[in-house]
């Protein structure tokens, strides 16, 4: 079926003149007349008759008229570019996922904004899944932020910074006094950070590689929780610097420069392609951007270097 034919029907019984229709969607005279015998042949109706000198609709013509007017309305609001939102009038939920650490440091400035913009809008964050799971691709989560990229096609991704990695102690560890070797780093008690409860990662890859290997003495789900225990204990645990200065601040634990290499974590914001040009939708992932880059550049704790 030609969706056209709408258009030219909603023409034809406005004007009921097949010269008017033409003028008014700009075609020619012989063209309407072959778009009219279209639509009979469509419809099996004459839809317009001449009567005299003029043209006058069916009884049937009569009842399409009304319906293929609104018709036409919807479609043209459907295929119309979208105008300008209010903000204010937005009431919906927005679900972002992100690390523990890092909520600390985004989400105050982030619901500044959405309080004062989009006064009818909750902003629900949640944590981590232990597991991969697929709910930007469901629809559960709106904007997810970590360390890897797309993880699918129809998932889109922007790295808006990036993070390093550093020994968190207390001040009065003795590793944030003496200097630090591979060798003094490993044999600390460790704290592991691994939502799925693993003993072991890339670090540990790392000393491997080195000839030395670090023991776990425990392994908790949040970058949090691990600086908790590190508050209390002479304990050390390897976290996101800037995602994390918030809460260390707070605890009153520093950051210490590893006495090896290792790569900047990224931080990648991921939304599913159909929100992409959805305008409430683009809004927050602009000020998600904005909060997320501030968090990165602002580091509020003490940090230690050799």
């Amino acid at each position: 079926m030609d969706l056209n034919l709408l258009t030219a029907l909603d023409a034809l019984l406005e004007e009921n003149s097949v010269q008017g229709a033409a003028d008014r969607l700009r075609l020619s005279a012989p063209a309407m007349s072959r778009t009219l015998g279209r639509i009979r042949r469509a419809t099996g109706d004459d839809i317009l008759v001449r009567s005299g000198q003029v043209m006058v609709p069916t009884p049937r013509a009569l009842e399409l008229r009304a319906e293929a007017k609104d018709v036409v309305r919807r479609a043209t609001t459907l295929l119309t570019p979208q105008r300008q939102i209010d903000l204010a009038a937005v009431s919906r939920v927005f679900v972002i996922r992100c690390h523990d650490a890092l909520l600390a440091g985004l989400a105050p400035a982030l619901l500044d904004v959405v309080t004062e913009s989009m006064p009818l809008a909750t902003v629900r964050f949640v944590g981590e899944a232990a597991n991969d799971s697929h709910e930007l691709q469901r629809g559960y989560v709106d904007v997810e932020i970590g360390a890897s990229s797309s993880p699918a096609p129809e998932i889109l991704s922007e790295m808006v910074g990036t993070d390093r990695l550093v020994a968190a102690m207390r001040p009065d560890n003795p590793l944030a006094i003496e200097s630090m070797t591979p060798a003094s780093f490993a044999a600390a008690r460790h704290v592991i950070v691994s939502r799925r409860g693993r003993t072991r990662g890339s670090i540990d890859d790392v000393l491997s590689g080195l000839g030395v290997e670090r023991r776990a003495f425990a392994v908790v789900p949040t970058s949090t929780t691990a600086l908790e225990v590190v508050a209390e204990s002479n304990a050390v645990a390897v976290v996101a610097e800037r995602s994390c200065a918030t809460a260390m601040r707070r605890l009153g634990v520093v950051g210490r420069d590893l006495p090896f290499g290792l790569p900047d974590t990224p931080a990648i914001m991921l939304w599913h392609r159909r929100n992409d040009s959805d305008q409430p939708h683009l809004w927050l992932r602009r000020q998600v951007r904005q909060a997320l880059a501030a968090a990165l550049t602002n580091i509020g704790h003490v940090s230690l270097s050799d």
